[in-house]
């Protein structure tokens, strides 16, 4: 029946959270799915993951993203909530949810806004709302809040019935248990688990409570009564197919899997769980683990520092790439660091008028001539060298964009050898033939001679040649340096001390780390 179906084009067949799927695993599923879909072609086919996970590609797909909750649409459900949950009259309701959403609105409560787009944290906004008529500072609060209702008031609210031994946990057990239960299968890379493997780590907690004994056989027994009792009344595990579960989302193992690390018992045991941590740091799905557990440590310090020696060290041992960096700290010294004040506000002054011509930006030059400066040469190279550059449109373009870079240029030497390669292009509106010629004839050699003024003067566009694995090494240390500043700048507590520091040495080579330690 199934294989008519498919044959006939009768079937819409969906694939949820394709950015589950372990990385090991995700070339053959990928595979399979454009296998299956080129054999069966007549029938709709739909591939979802989250908008971030950019790995996924299927020839013959449409790629749509699922427009999240509009500011009408947020109003509308909060306001039918707060009448149906509150079960008031309706006018008492909607002046609740006006209130709800003029607090929503506020500009510290944005990072809830980013979260109630979609229906699940919008239902626990209203609830944390509803209960104290303000929202956490932290999402890391909302989090807590949230679950606590979910756990402690959502069989109370739905009148449930529980079975004997998932009564006697209290919230603390709760969240323990399935903080392990997070944890474990986070850590093995495990977004959906068979039923077996989460009720053992349900056997080992009960074995382990205090003033419970039972025989391995009712243990089994009541291990999946809990299971069952956690699916049903809170939906935060949820049967993905027979014997097979997951979190019903996957923010919730990410906050318990946090939660685990910062709920280590000793200072001993806490060390030892952030370097196993730290040593994700180069893996895009721990990223929002990190992110919450900087939020929930009373102090984030030792972490970010254990962020801050991993991420050196992943380039520490090349010398190519410590080269590499040696140059960008260089080329930093020319720029005033941070950039003056008069000179940003000079910048965006010039930004703001139309045209944006060269003369407009002769004042922040004048004042800061650095990254600006080394931006339009490196655009000017980057003008010369495409492909239609032997087109009399693009060579003539590149002769404007010089003689613009020549009038904000205030270093004598470098003004002098642009003029001199300046002249030596034929005046484009006396012969547009001639020049055009000299363009086919000559531009090879002096797009070299420009590329080398620039080189000396400026010290950019040098010809780094980085091997496959260097690129690759590179990119996740861009990426683990920028998780660390998103963990600088979300609502953990890092001393000034340690965050000055991190600040001044992020992107250093191996020898002015060291050296700035012997300071």
């Amino acid at each position: 029946m199934i294989e008519t179906l498919l044959e006939k084009g009768r079937v819409l067949l969906l694939f949820d959270g394709m950015d589950e799927v372990l990385n090991q695993e995700s070339n053959a599923v990928l595979r399979e799915i454009r296998r299956f879909s080129d054999k069966y072609h007549k029938n709709r086919f739909v591939a979802t993951c989250r908008t971030a996970a950019k790995k996924l590609t299927l020839r013959g797909f449409t790629d749509v993203e699922i427009a999240p909750f509009t500011s009408e649409q947020i109003r509308a459900f909060a306001r039918k909530w707060f009448v149906a949950f509150t079960k008031t009259n309706t006018q008492h309701g909607q002046a609740q949810s006006i209130q709800f959403i003029h607090k929503l609105d506020l500009p510290e409560n944005w990072q809830f806004r980013q979260l109630v787009i979609t229906p699940l944290f919008l239902h626990l906004a209203c609830w944390v709302f509803h209960g104290q008529e303000k929202f956490p500072t932290k999402r890391t609060d909302f989090y807590k809040q949230g679950l606590d209702l979910l756990l402690g008031k959502w069989d109370e609210a739905r009148g449930v019935e529980r079975d004997d031994v998932y009564r006697g946990f209290l919230l603390p057990q709760k969240l323990k248990l399935l903080s392990q239960i997070a944890a474990a299968t986070f850590e093995g890379g495990q977004y959906f688990f068979e039923q077996r493997v989460i009720e053992q780590y349900i056997s080992d907690y009960i074995r382990n409570l205090p003033e419970v004994a039972m025989e391995p056989e009712e243990l089994q027994l009541e291990s999946e009564a809990v299971l069952k009792a956690i699916e049903a009344q809170h939906g935060l595990l949820t049967e993905r197919a027979r014997g097979i579960f997951s979190f019903s989302y996957l923010a919730f193992q990410e906050y318990f899997t946090a939660r685990k690390i910062v709920a280590s018992h000793n200072l001993q045991a806490l060390e030892q769980a952030l370097a196993g941590l730290v040593s994700h740091i180069t893996d895009p799905h721990w990223r929002e683990i990190f992110l919450l557990t900087a939020a929930m440590l009373r102090s984030a310090d030792g972490l970010v520092q254990l962020m801050k020696q991993h991420i050196d060290a992943l380039v520490a041992q090349d010398p190519y790439l410590q080269e590499f960096l040696t140059w960008a700290s260089q080329k930093s010294l020319t720029t005033p660091s941070p950039p003056q004040v008069a000179s940003t506000r000079a910048f965006y002054l010039a930004l703001a008028r139309n045209p944006h011509i060269a003369p407009h930006f002769t004042l922040a030059c004048t004042l800061d001539q650095g990254m600006l400066l080394d931006a339009v040469l490196d655009n000017l190279l980057l003008e010369c060298a495409i492909d239609r550059s032997q087109d009399f449109a693009y060579a003539h373009a590149c002769g404007d964009a010089l003689s613009n870079i020549l009038s904000i240029v205030l270093d004598a030497g470098l003004h002098k050898s642009l003029q001199q390669l300046q002249e030596q292009l034929p005046n484009p509106n006396q012969n547009q033939e001639k020049f055009q010629v000299w363009w086919q004839a000559h531009s090879s050699a002096w797009i070299e001679q420009l590329k080398m003024t620039i080189a000396n003067y400026r010290n950019i566009n040098h010809h780094w040649q980085f091997s496959q694995q260097q690129q690759q090494v590179l990119q996740r240390y861009y990426d683990a340096n920028q998780l660390l500043l998103d963990c600088l700048n979300s609502n953990c507590e890092v001393t000034s001390a340690i965050r000055q520091e991190i600040e001044a040495t992020l992107l250093l080579p191996q020898k002015e780390l060291e050296d700035r330690e012997w300071q």
